[in-house]
């Protein structure tokens, strides 16, 4: 069986300039830094840990700069948002965009075809007890888990290790008074491994990148980035000790930022189509915009494109 782990890093772009507006290519890993990528040809470019990788179109088509409301409805569903609204819309999705991922999300593809699907960031409790109505008015990936009727994760299952939270060490729980223990990056990435191994597709949203970019302070962003990598080195060794029965690790972004602190705003760079595991150079191929993502995923799993 297929399996597939959509990594979503919000404000993530495709950077090679090495300088010191670049927080990518001086944060101390290297899964994460464009700029050592060795290309490849043919729109490939080698990444550590056996990734391969390419850049991806998120303008698609519409003037001005990406935003997070109709990047994150676009990498969500497959249809080109930016370009059904005919513009670029910030915050969280309109009534459009939630008529079009409420139809065409791919945890609906998912569950409408009776495949096995979560999102895999936990909830606070204030969450729960919104009415559907007011949480269809939230993020592109709530809206995208209630379109399939799934369940969400809450702070029980972080302590229970099912689920992590989009801030995963655990420390704005932790000042906000919630009891629960601090998670190491590593920890929350064997969380992830092991987690994503029992769906046939999971998604995971970090959004601390896109803060840290439109605060335009190079350490914090090192750190957002240092933090990452420590994540995802822990999920390639459980990864590589699973074989080929470990999920495809795909990670990218909706928009461009924590790669350009020179600007406070996002960025008009392509983004990063990160992909580790077998069958990384098939899901590749073909991928040039992020609304291709989606259907890359739904052919991967035998589902039908636009679905």
């Amino acid at each position: 069986m297929n399996r597939t782990l959509l990594l979503f890093l919000d404000g993530f772009g495709w950077e090679t300039r090495a300088d010191g507006a670049n927080p990518q290519a001086d944060y101390g890993g290297d899964l994460l830094d464009v700029s050592r990528y060795r290309p490849l040809g043919a729109q490939r470019w080698e990444v550590p840990r056996g990734g391969l990788a390419r850049p991806i179109d998120a303008v698609l088509g519409v003037a001005g700069v990406p935003q997070s409301a109709t990047g994150q409805t676009t990498l969500l569903t497959g249809v080109n948002a930016q370009a059904s609204l005919g513009r670029h819309l910030t915050g969280f999705p309109n009534d459009r965009l939630r008529e079009i991922l409420l139809e065409h999300s791919i945890l609906r593809s998912f569950a409408r075809a009776d495949r096995s699907a979560r999102f895999l960031n936990a909830f606070r409790p204030r969450f729960f007890e919104l009415p559907r109505e007011r949480q269809l008015q939230l993020s592109a990936t709530t809206v995208a888990t209630l379109a399939g009727d799934l369940p969400f994760f809450d702070l029980s299952d972080i302590t229970a290790g099912r689920s992590i939270y989009q801030e995963f060490t655990n420390a704005e729980l932790i000042e906000r008074g919630f009891e629960i223990d601090p998670l190491t990056p590593g920890a929350a990435g064997e969380i992830l491994a092991r987690e994503s191994a029992r769906y046939e597709f999971s998604l995971y949203e970090y959004f601390q990148t896109d803060k840290a970019g439109h605060s335009q302070d190079l350490p914090r962003c090192r750190e957002q980035l240092d933090r990452l990598d420590q994540l995802l080195q822990r999920l390639l060794d459980r990864n590589d000790a699973l074989g080929q029965e470990a999920p495809l690790v795909v990670l990218t972004s909706d928009h461009g930022n924590i790669e350009d602190l020179s600007t406070k705003r996002h960025t008009t760079n392509p983004v990063p189509l990160i992909v580790w595991g077998a069958g990384a150079e098939d899901f590749l191929t073909g991928v040039e915009r992020l609304d291709q993502v989606a259907d890359a995923i739904r052919r991967r799993h035998g589902l039908p494109v636009g679905s």
